[in-house]
């Protein structure tokens, strides 16, 4: 859908009867609108599809008349439904007289806004609040600048929320927090949440996003990135999915940042490493250039602010052409004038020239304020398969790395170490050859990586349990393979390290 078919954005439900969205919520609830109700009604192809921006199968699979089937085709699917039928599951009047429901002609109702159930990480229900058309799928372009429209869940939202660390913090704040997942998300593990937005509307959204799933309300403040944050006040957690498209001008607020380039996922890593308190967490998706005859991993290298360890990973890569292609389509211009498509293309493609920007890259950040006089810094690509959650496994990265930190060689071969669960050893060679050519040992949770190792660091992986030394291992290693054992302990350290920094390894505390 074109910004010029579009017709202005809908009124918002109000935003100060939280009564009126908890009986609205129970009503829900009552009624099975869950995440879990809706894949048992629709079943998996068609709830699939509704991610897709495809409606049919869902209107094919509530054609019923079960209060269910209602509110999909209500909340989910933007079709009139008759004003008795609503009255049967929804408190109708306070629905009315607050904004959640509008009349549709003379005896039919329609929703002011999207409503998608969305399962939290905990078994929680919640509801997810966004404007018309999109709560599933993209905004296919609805919506100019001015107006701000606020999408529902989509494939980056989700990604971050699964990325993020959760430990129960003291201060959480969510920079450009759109319909609210973050903040709903950081609501559970968090004693004060901090919401910000550019646009006035996404604040809103939020508070209906926390108010009708159960949740404390957030601290919602308007500004960009770090404006609406005072100068006092710092953060144990802080998140981010920010309008990080790389686009020629600012034509839709929820996804173009306004600054040039990467400048926008830039400033906003940057200024993050002030904002956080000691052992704190900041974790960004982010777009990156790739800039001719520059280093990408130099590049961003040189966004990290002094004072924080980093973990950066590049999870996928586009060169120019079809990064705006992907882009154009998300904003519907493919589906307009000819000419006009060639002119936007082309100025994506003037823009990226005169930068001289071969590809991007997209992927995710995060950063932990650290007292040590060395931060670690690590900036790697891995666009191979992973297991969400990983929250516990980004904190588990950078405990190892003040493990390894703290220990020198001497003292690292003193300490103990557990193979990590689900770790599996593949040996490859050719067929009926005595010995393998070479052994990988490969994870099957978390970053799912897979790493190679010689016989030596085979054999030490496999036998740590927990209860020997890292010596004591490798000194009866050494003996059966009859090398000395001081050059064995000598060489090995490095690639201990390795092991327990990619978390095929976990040292014994």
């Amino acid at each position: 859908m074109s910004n010029a078919s579009q017709s202005p954005l809908s009124p918002l439900p109000a935003p100060d009867r939280p009564e009126v969205a908890a009986r609205l919520r129970d009503a829900l609830l009552g009624a099975s609108f869950t995440a879990d109700g809706l894949l048992e009604l629709l079943g998996a192809p068609a709830y699939a599809a509704l991610a897709r921006s495809e409606t049919v199968p869902a209107l094919r699979a509530t054609r019923g008349d079960t209060p269910l089937e209602m509110l999909v085709r209500l909340f989910l699917l933007q079709q009139p439904v008759p004003h008795a039928r609503v009255a049967d599951v929804l408190p109708v009047d306070a629905c009315l007289a607050t904004g959640w429901l509008k009349h549709a002609g003379a005896d039919e109702l329609a929703a002011t806004v999207d409503v998608r159930p969305y399962g939290g990480p905990g078994g929680e229900d919640w509801f997810i609040v966004s404007d018309l058309g999109c709560a599933v799928g993209g905004a296919g372009g609805i919506g100019s600048r001015d107006e701000g429209v606020v999408l529902g869940v989509g494939g980056a939202s989700t990604t971050l929320a699964g990325i993020t660390v959760r430990t129960p913090v003291g201060a959480a704040l969510d920079l450009g927090t759109g319909s609210g997942i973050q903040a709903l998300h950081a609501a559970r593990h968090a004693t004060r949440v901090t919401a910000t937005d550019l646009n006035p509307r996404a604040l809103h959204i939020t508070g209906l996003t926390l108010a009708l799933s159960g949740a404390p309300a957030a601290d919602l403040r308007e500004g960009s990135l770090f404006t609406p944050v005072r100068d006092d006040e710092t953060y144990d957690l802080i998140v981010s999915n920010p309008p990080f498209v790389i686009s020629p001008g600012a034509r839709l607020t929820y996804r173009d940042g306004g600054m040039g380039g990467d400048d926008l996922c830039r400033t906003l890593v940057q200024e993050a490493g002030e904002r956080l308190n000691e052992g704190g967490f900041a974790q960004f998706l982010a777009n990156w250039q790739h800039v001719e005859g520059e280093d990408w991993q130099d590049r961003l290298r040189s966004w990290v602010p002094r004072g924080c360890d980093a973990w950066i990973v590049q999870r996928e890569v586009q060169d120019v052409n079809q990064y705006a292609e992907l882009w154009l389509r998300d904003a519907g211009d493919h589906e307009g004038d000819a000419a006009r498509y060639q002119a936007r293309y082309d100025a994506w493609l003037d823009e990226f020239e005169a930068r001289k920007v071969k590809a991007v890259g997209f992927g995710w950040i995060t950063l932990r304020r650290t007292g040590a006089a060395v931060p670690s810094l690590t900036v790697e690509e891995w666009p191979h398969p992973v297991e969400q959650p990983l929250g516990d496994t980004i904190r588990a990265h950078f405990d190892r790395i003040d493990h390894l930190r703290g220990h020198d060689d001497a003292a690292l071969l003193e300490g103990r170490f557990r193979l990590a669960a689900e770790v599996v050893q593949e040996q490859v060679g050719l067929p009926g050859a005595e010995d393998p050519e070479h052994v990988v040992l490969r994870q099957n949770r978390g970053m799912r990586r897979a790493t190679r190792v010689d016989t030596v660091g085979a054999g030490f992986a496999g036998v740590c349990d927990g209860t020997m030394s890292a010596g004591r291992i490798l000194d009866a290693i050494a003996q059966l393979i009859g090398e000395d054992p001081v050059l064995l302990r000598d060489r090995t350290p490095a690639q201990i390290r390795l092991l327990v920094e990619q978390g095929f390894l976990d040292p014994v505390r």
